[in-house]
C-alpha cells in the first residue's frame, strides 16, 4: 500500500533530521526576580541564531530553559539539558549564582557552556569547560573605583551589598579594595534580593555622610534604594555595576534613578566595529528600540560558541571548549572579543548614565587605564 510507504518514509526522515539538528541549550530566567535579564539575553541570541542558522552544514536548534531567577531550578535546567535534551553545548546563565550552579555539571559532563554576563571570577576559575564573553568583577569593581575616586571626586562611599548573589558580594568587595587603596572611605550595608524597605540600611549609610552611594545588586533593588534614598533627601551620587542594566531600572526607579551612573559592557554609541553597528540597526528595526548590554551580550555568547565550533570543525565537545578560549580580535555586537586561557574575555567597562528618562553614554574605562 503507496500510503503506508510514504508514511514510513516520511518517519524514517523526520527521525533523520531529529539526529541532524546540533542542540544548543539556552538557560536563562526567563521568569521571577530577574526575567528582564533573561528576556534581553533571550532578544540577542533570536537576532545571532537567525543571522546564522547553521553550522557545519547542520541546523541549529535552540533549547530555551527557563531557571525562575533561582540557584537550584538552574542546576536542574542544566542536568535536564545535558541528559534529556542531549545538548552540545550551553549559553547561559545571567547572574553568576545561577552560572555558579550550573557550571559544576557542564564541568562534570565536559560540554562546553558560554556565559553571556556571569562577570563572578569563580564562574570559570579552575574550569576547562565554561567561559564567558564578558569581562570580570576585580576589573568592573575597579573601574567604578577609580572613576568614583578620580572623575566624581568621591572621598566616602556607603556601599551596598546582596548578601544573596555572589555577583553582588565580589564586587562590592573589589570595589572597596580598589577604593581604600586610593585613599577613600566605605562603609558596608547588607540586604538581600527581593527586600522592599531598605530604611534601616539607609539610616545606616546617611549617618556615615557619604559622597555616593555604590549598590552592586540587581535592578529591582537598586531602583528601590534609589528611591527610598531620594525620599530621605540624600542629594549624593548614585552608583551601580551592570546589575542595573536593564530598562525596568528606569521603569521602577523613575525620577530617582535620573543621574544613576552604572559600569557596563556597552552602549550603542560605543559601537565601533561593522558587527556592532550592525546589530544595532537589526535590533532597531526587530524591537524598535536602541539595544542594551545584554542584548549585546547573548548575540555574542551565541556568535562565539559557532565560531568556536566552526573552527573546532567538528562537534567534539573538548575541542569546541579549547577552541572557545582562543578567541582572538573577534568582532562582537559588545566590541572586539578576546578570551584569555581561563576563558574571561578581556574588554572595557563603559561607563554609563541615567539621563532624561533614558541611558546615555558617560565613559569608557580601558583595562590600561587601572594599571
Amino acid at each position: 500500500d503507496m500510503r503506508k510507504v510514504l508514511v514510513t518514509v516520511l518517519l524514517v526522515f523526520t527521525v533523520l533530521s531529529l539526529f541532524s539538528a546540533v542542540r544548543i541549550a539556552v538557560i536563562l530566567p526567563m521568569t521571577g526576580g530577574i526575567s528582564a535579564f533573561g528576556r534581553m539575553v533571550w532578544e540577542g541570541i533570536q537576532i545571532a541564531h537567525e543571522e546564522k542558522p547553521t553550522v557545519l552544514g547542520e541546523e541549529v536548534e535552540l533549547v530555551l530553559l527557563d531557571t525562575r531567577s533561582e540557584k537550584t531550578e538552574a542546576a536542574n535546567a542544566a542536568a535536564r539539558a545535558i541528559d534529556k535534551e542531549k545538548v552540545l553545548a550551553i549559553i547561559g546563565e545571567v547572574a553568576s549564582a545561577h552560572s555558579l550552579a550550573v557550571a559544576p555539571i557542564a564541568e562534570e559532563n565536559k560540554v562546553p557552556m558560554v556565559t553571556p554576563a556571569s562577570t563572578n571570577p569563580l564562574v570559570t576559575q579552575g574550569r576547562k569547560f565554561v567561559s564567558r564573553v564578558c569581562f570580570i568583577d576585580p576589573f568592573q569593581g575597579s573601574a567604578m573605583a577609580v572613576f568614583a575616586y578620580k572623575n566624581l571626586g568621591a572621598k566616602r562611599v556607603a556601599v551596598f551589598t546582596d548578601v544573596e548573589q555572589d555577583y553582588s558580594v565580589g564586587l562590592s568587595n573589589f570595589f572597596k579594595d580598589k577604593f581604600t587603596e586610593l585613599g577613600g572611605q566605605v562603609k558596608s550595608v547588607l540586604f538581600r534580593s527581593g527586600d522592599q524597605d531598605f530604611s534601616a540600611q539607609l539610616s545606616v549609610a546617611m549617618s556615615f555622610n557619604p559622597d555616593a552611594i555604590y549598590i552592586t545588586g540587581y535592578y529591582p533593588e537598586i531602583a528601590l534604594i534609589s528611591r527610598q534614598a531620594r525620599q530621605l533627601g540624600f542629594t549624593g551620587y548614585i552608583l551601580a555595576g551592570d546589575g542595573a542594566d536593564a530598562p525596568e531600572l528606569i521603569e521602577i526607579g523613575g525620577e530617582a534613578v535620573e543621574g544613576l551612573l552604572f559600569t557596563t559592557h556597552y552602549h550603542p554609541k560605543a559601537a565601533s566595529n561593522p558587527v556592532a553597528k550592525k546589530f544595532v540597526e537589526v535590533y532597531k528595526e526587530k524591537y524598535g528600540k536602541e539595544p542594551a548590554a545584554l542584548n549585546a551580550l547573548g548575540y555574542d555568547a551565541y556568535m562565539v560558541l559557532l565560531d568556536a565550533i566552526e573552527r573546532a570543525g567538528s562537534f567534539d565537545r573538548e575541542k569546541i571548549a579549547e577552541e572557545i578560549r582562543k578567541t582572538e580580535n573577534f568582532n562582537g555586537a559588545s566590541g572586539i572579543i578576546n578570551i584569555d586561557k581561563n576563558g574571561d574575555a578581556i574588554k572595557s567597562v563603559v561607563v554609563n548614565v541615567v539621563k532624561n528618562g533614558s541611558v546615555d553614554f558617560e565613559a569608557v574605562i580601558n583595562p590600561d587605564d587601572l594599571k
